[in-house]
């Protein structure tokens, strides 16, 4: 990862805490309870298999699966500006690696929207769920 993507992501509370909860594995998840707070009360999610979602709740109870499943996050590349952010990075599943891009808007300190991009038949045939 390229020093400025490590700048982007440290550099950004937010990102950082949510990179963190990605990171932390499914005993330290729970229910959720770190990532929660980093949702604004408005928060959408789109992504290719869930489609949009509306809640942090519904949000929180969907990447359990991600977090239970991956074994580790390469940022390859991070860029932020004035209420948002893009992340470029491959998650280390079971049977191999996939690429995704998140996309996200802030409110403050809060995530408003966050849409993320990746090849949905890759992650499931690599153990994502």
């Amino acid at each position: 990862m390229s020093t400025a993507s490590v700048a982007v992501i440290e550099g950004h509370a937010t990102l950082r805490s949510y990179y963190a909860v990605l990171r932390g594995g499914a005993d330290a998840y729970q229910d959720g309870r770190d990532l929660l707070p980093l949702l604004a009360d408005d928060f959408v999610f789109e992504g290719p298999i869930a489609g949009r979602l509306a809640g942090g709740t519904r949000f929180a109870k969907g990447v359990r699966g991600f977090i239970e499943n991956v074994k580790d996050i390469a940022v390859l590349q991070a860029v932020s500006g004035e209420g948002g952010a893009a992340v470029l990075y491959n998650a280390e599943l079971p049977g191999g690696e996939v690429r995704f891009s998140e996309f996200f808007e802030f409110d403050g300190d809060k995530i408003r929207e966050l849409r993320i991009q990746y090849d949905a038949a890759d992650y499931l045939a690599k153990g994502g769920r």
